[in-house]
């Protein structure tokens, strides 16, 4: 049995690099040019996924101490 404590619950990376895709397909039909904003969106939804991710992950033990207070705790 694999530990689930390990596994991320969702991936914010995933999330981006589909709606970037989807977003660059959209426009690179509208355009007549997929070849071009397909990958442009890809990158642009990655990006976007990245700082999603990153945002998703800012209450993790960095912020806590030794004692397993964060430093909000700490000052009330």
């Amino acid at each position: 049995m694999s530990n689930q404590k390990n596994k991320p619950s969702s991936s914010g990376l995933a999330i981006g690099m589909c709606l970037g895709l989807a977003i660059g397909t959209a426009i690179g039909a509208a355009t007549n040019n997929i070849g071009l904003w397909m990958p442009v969106g890809l990158c642009a939804g990655m990006c976007l996924g990245l700082a999603l991710g990153k945002k998703g992950k800012s209450n993790n033990k960095d912020d806590q101490d030794e004692s397993g207070k964060n430093d909000q705790e700490e000052s009330e």
